[in-house]
């Protein structure tokens, strides 16, 4: 790890830029952010993408900013307004792909190599397998599409699509067949660049460096490094054209793991601590009893809707085999079946069929995305051990006798030799440049694929079909991690301040399943198991009843529910965590899980009649007011212990090490779902006149007012002592300890409490099972200091000794100051 030499972001809040909000309309909100306490703001990407986009990630032109935006000119009248509130910019920077847009025209690189193959100036931008790129556009077999073609102003048309004539450097393919180019995941529309390439880099970074040079863009994040070929080369190649400017990469981490040490950036985008963070509020011992209710309610079917799975097997791993095999067979095939081929040309004598079944084995066994093997180097020790781990597990699913070849096969996946080499290898590309060798191409490519397989089967399609506790089913996650403990966390916290004390921490992005209160509120459940189990049941017995009422018992199943029961927990947790709720939003939802589950529909195999059933069941739940009086009342039944967790968590997250980012709205309770549900408009007037009165002095009136009280006081301390939470400039920065401090008494199980500087943070946990022990009672903190002030109430406390029933007697959480004096 390279310590940055630069001062690092003391707090970042993100927007999500689209038409509808462009660059005058963040300039607008420019008071309301400085005044909220950050120091920078953090922007979606901001060059040209296909017109209309919601997100900004599909570009199609690096060398102009977004026109939907406003402009360059726009955008640079937005980091003035930023600049003279003490602001900075953050953008989001997108390396691994562009759209192949439709029409064609919008991509004038893509279009130049559809046009001039070989001969184009761009043909090395793109990540293909041969000289003719295939184009999946058609809506059926080409025979049967040929008549929708027609050849016009020297351009051929299929609907929106616009390809050049003649057709020497493309093929048209049916939508099913997929293409020969990598890709963003699953997604034919995004293609693969190969930013590798010197020149290519410097033409997709060009603007922004310049803008970088100029002093409008202070940060960078790294849309999904896990792409490319070497992400530490890239981000080396970055650190070269950008020097000292900060870093950050949107990596998942999985269980255990760690970032590189020797990539040169200030760590992750953060999800890694989101699920640390939120694991601290959910309560361990509800493990097996919502294992259990989980397991009641969907008949044992651990999430893969197959037949009943015996105690010991059921679990979240199952799932997750299951849904990666899906994906490899699936909507990933294309790529599976190129790394196939480059791995037959690496061991031509070896039989295809069996390579292919130990490649399938080893892929789905890889623990994390990738191994981070670079060509031409000896693989780290760590990944040796993650292909080490694939191996062990690949051999558990394969007979003894392809031993041989799983072996051979994990060799060249550490870029060892493998066995003798056909031909040129085809276009694998390394840090410096083309690679010939077919082994350098495997153990590249080999990545490539693991990290798509990981994100498309685990977090896309796993996530959806394992519904215990969907708080814990996150983007970052792991589900069968139920809880993280207070030793747990500080550890991890005490390595991220040794380690990557500048890295990002987040509770919500535009990428996650359901935002922050969403989740604070559903962790409730693992401290009333019972009543959950014996709530949701009698929820479903009411409306599938109501259902059959409507439609007849031939349209109902087992339960007289036409839902997949693991489909149906979701909904239920689904309704609890985000109430209220309407039936536009649920069903949209719906819509999306269900299709991102691909057990009965999915986006390109859709199941209409089961869809419309399903939908039509959540309207009569929304629609039935004696259901949505029980909701409210089990919702409001966890409103006050959800309030705990909304607070801890959120306090934990601005004050623990690293960069604080706070997605937009989420000042406020954050009571979103996936997207699109969370880029919907966000009222700032709201926010302004809250944040104004709590600042006239009032009192919170609500939970969005503690929230927003929160939110405000630990940025604005952290802004005004970076030097406590590690925000500095050389290479000192980042060098503020974290200071686990640990309770005595009876409720010690239900603090966290840590030290950064002279700020001391307190958090409640499991707030359940603290009324039920009674509270605090004689609970202490021992502190060095004598004399402390709490940042959110003004409330003194006086060392060495806190009382934590006097400490948090206001709020469940207190932001303490050392103070001089007695």
């Amino acid at each position: 790890m390279s310590e940055p030499a630069h001062r690092s972001p003391s707090g970042a809040y993100r927007l999500q830029l689209r038409a509808e909000f462009g660059f005058a309309d963040a300039a607008e909100i420019a008071d309301h952010l400085a005044a909220l306490g950050v120091s920078h703001v953090y922007l979606s990407p901001i060059l040209q993408a296909v017109p209309g986009s919601a997100h900004g990630y599909d570009v199609v032109d690096h060398s102009r900013i977004s026109d939907d935006l406003g402009g360059e000119a726009a955008f640079r009248a937005m980091a003035a307004r930023f600049r003279s509130r003490g602001l900075k910019v953050i953008v989001d920077v997108v390396p691994n792909h562009m759209a192949a847009p439709e029409p064609e025209t919008l991509n004038r690189q893509f279009w130049s190599v559809l046009a001039d193959g070989p001969a184009s100036p761009y043909a090395a931008w793109f990540d293909v397998e041969g000289e003719r790129i295939v184009l999946p556009v058609l809506g059926g077999p080409y025979e049967d599409s040929r008549g929708d073609l027609r050849p016009v102003d020297g351009q051929l048309h299929y609907f929106g699509h616009r390809f050049p004539l003649p057709d020497d450097h493309y093929r048209l393919a049916y939508w099913r067949e997929g293409p020969n180019y990598r890709r963003f995941f699953e997604i034919s529309t995004l293609i693969g660049l190969r930013v590798e390439e010197p020149e290519v880099f410097r033409q997709t970074h060009e603007v922004l460096l310049r803008l970088v040079r100029e002093g409008l863009i202070d940060g960078l994040r790294i849309d999904h490094p896990d792409g490319l070929t070497d992400p530490r080369g890239y981000l080396r190649m970055l650190d070269r054209a950008a020097p000292g400017t900060w870093t950050v990469v949107e990596k998942i981490l999985t269980g255990t793991e760690w970032l590189p040490a020797d990539w040169p950036c200030a760590g992750t985008t953060g999800y890694d601590a989101l699920g640390r963070v939120g694991g601290l509020f959910v309560d361990p011992a509800g493990e097996e009893p919502l294992t259990d209710a989980h397991r009641a309610f969907t008949g044992g079917q651990a999430g893969d809707h197959g037949p009943a799975v015996p105690a010991g097997e059921y679990g979240f791993a199952r799932v997750e085999e299951a849904a990666k095999r899906d994906a490899v067979e699936g909507g990933l095939r294309p790529e599976v079946e190129r790394l196939h081929r480059v791995l037959c040309r690496c061991l031509p004598s070896g039989d295809a069929q069996a390579l292919r079944r130990v490649l399938v084995e080893l892929l789905v066994a890889m623990p994390v995305y990738r191994a981070y093997v670079v060509p031409g180097e000896k693989a780290p020790r760590t990944s040796v051990e993650i292909i080490g781990q694939a191996v062990e597990r690949a051999m558990t699913r394969l007979p003894a006798e392809l031993g041989p070849e799983l072996d051979a096969v994990a060799r060249l996946a550490l870029g060892e030799p493998g066995g003798s080499a056909e031909g040129s290898g085809g276009s694998a590309e390394g840090s410096g440049g083309a690679v010939p060798d077919a082994r350098a191409e495997f153990a590249v490519r080999f990545q490539q694929t693991s990290a798509p397989l990981m994100a498309k089967g685990v977090e896309d399609t796993a996530f959806y079909r394992w519904s215990r506790l969907v708080a814990l089913t996150e983007v970052g996650g792991d589900p069968s991690r139920f809880s993280v403990s207070p030793g747990g966390f500080h550890a991890y916290a005490t390595r991220l301040a040794h380690d990557w004390p500048a890295t990002m921490t987040t509770l919500s992005t535009h990428d996650t399943k359901r935002q922050e209160d969403v989740r604070a509120r559903l962790a409730v459940l693992a401290e009333l198991p019972e009543r959950w189990r014996a709530s949701v049941t009698g929820w479903r017995e009411r409306a599938a009843a109501g259902y059959a009422s409507r439609h007849g018992p031939e349209r109902t199943g087992e339960h007289a529910s036409p839902l997949e029961p693991d489909l149906e927990y979701l909904m239920w947790q689904t309704l609890v965590g985000a109430w209220p709720i309407d039936a536009g939003r649920l069903t949209e939802y719906l819509t999306k899980a269900m299709r991102e589950a691909k057990t009965r529909t999915s986006w390109t195999d859709g199941d209409p009649g089961y869809e419309r059933d399903v939908l039509d069941y959540a309207r009569g739940v929304l629609a039935d007011p004696a259901l949505v009086t029980e909701l409210s009342e089990f919702v409001a039944a966890l409103e006050p212990y959800a309030r705990v967790n909304t607070l801890g968590q959120k306090l934990v997250q601005l004050t623990m090490p690293g960069v604080p980012d706070v997605y937009q709205g989420c000042e406020l309770t954050g009571l979103s779902l996936v997207d699109p549900d969370n880029r919907r408009p966000v009222d700032y007037a709201v926010r302004r006149e809250r944040l104004a009165r709590l600042d006239t002095g009032k009192p919170p009136q609500d939970l969005d007012d503690e929230k927003l009280l929160v939110t405000s006081r630990a940025l604005r301390l952290r802004r005004s002592e970076p030097g406590w939470f590690g925000a500095g400039v050389g290479p000192d920065a980042g060098a503020a300890p974290y200071e686990p401090v640990l309770a005595d008494g009876p409720a010690a199980a239900h603090v966290v409490a840590f030290r950064r500087g002279r700020a001391l943070t307190v958090v409640t946990r499991l707030p359940h099972g603290l009324r039920r022990r009674g509270g605090w009672g004689e609970t202490t903190l021992t502190v060095p200091g004598a004399r402390y002030r709490d940042v959110l109430t003004d409330g003194v406390h006086h060392g060495p000794s806190l009382r934590l029933a006097d400490v948090l007697d206001g709020l469940p959480v207190a932001l303490l100051v050392e103070q001089a004096g007695p």
